[in-house]
């Protein structure tokens, strides 16, 4: 397999994972008792070095669970974030790892947000931050910037993701159609009561992280 994008996000993602889990870890202290929702991710993130007991359940709009067996502390659910099918405050946590941008409209992303706050007493929710220079999805330097219509043009040619596609089977059109990065003053807004923690790379904003820990 050539380089790809997937080649880039290996020599990056798994010291910012790192970082991110160590703060998730340090916030909330979670143990055995601890119930926590992911809404959109998976058993491997949890299964990875992270020392935790808790149960954890994830939530995504695929029907079938794609995980190979794991332990029976994960429960697998069909849902849409922006309408959890669960009560208010049935989980400790909830956490959202990159999802909220991928949902492509303001109001869409507003209802995930109302839902994550809804149902859990404590949330962590990340997404990367629209004003750091280098877009993560698609991997270019301030194209992100430009207009709908020019960027829809220029992404796919001067992208890291356009240019080397080996290994990848995203289709680049759905993906920069589903795409609404937020900044820090819009999550600020989305996550009312939240602190909004930055992550930096190179001195700059590079994600945002939404925390709210229950009194």
């Amino acid at each position: 397999m050539g380089f790809g994008i997937y080649s880039f996000y290996h020599l990056l993602q798994p010291r910012f994972r790192e970082n991110r889990m160590q703060l998730f870890l340090n916030e909330f202290q979670p143990d055995g008792t601890t119930s926590i929702l992911d809404v959109g991710g998976n058993v491997n993130d949890w299964q990875d070095a992270v020392p935790i007991s808790s149960p954890i359940t994830i939530l995504n709009v695929a029907p079938v669970d794609p995980s190979p067996e794991y332990p029976a502390r994960f429960t697998y659910r069909t849902g849409d974030g922006r309408k959890l099918p669960f009560p208010d405050q049935s989980f400790d946590i909830v956490y959202s790892n990159s999802v909220i941008e991928h949902l492509g409209a303001q109001d869409d992303q507003r209802s995930f947000a109302r839902e994550a706050l809804r149902v859990g007493r404590s949330v962590f929710v990340q997404t990367p931050n629209r004003w750091f220079p280098i877009e993560p999805h698609f991997v270019t330097l301030f194209l992100h910037y430009l207009p709908k219509r020019l960027q829809r043009f220029f992404l796919p040619r001067l992208s890291l993701r356009g240019l080397f596609r080996s290994g990848d089977n995203v289709e680049l059109k759905p993906l920069f159609d589903e795409l609404r990065l937020l900044s820090c003053g819009e999550m600020k807004d989305l996550f009312p009561g939240c602190t909004i923690h930055k992550e930096h790379l190179f001195g700059l904003t590079k994600s945002l992280i939404a925390i709210r820990k229950s009194s």
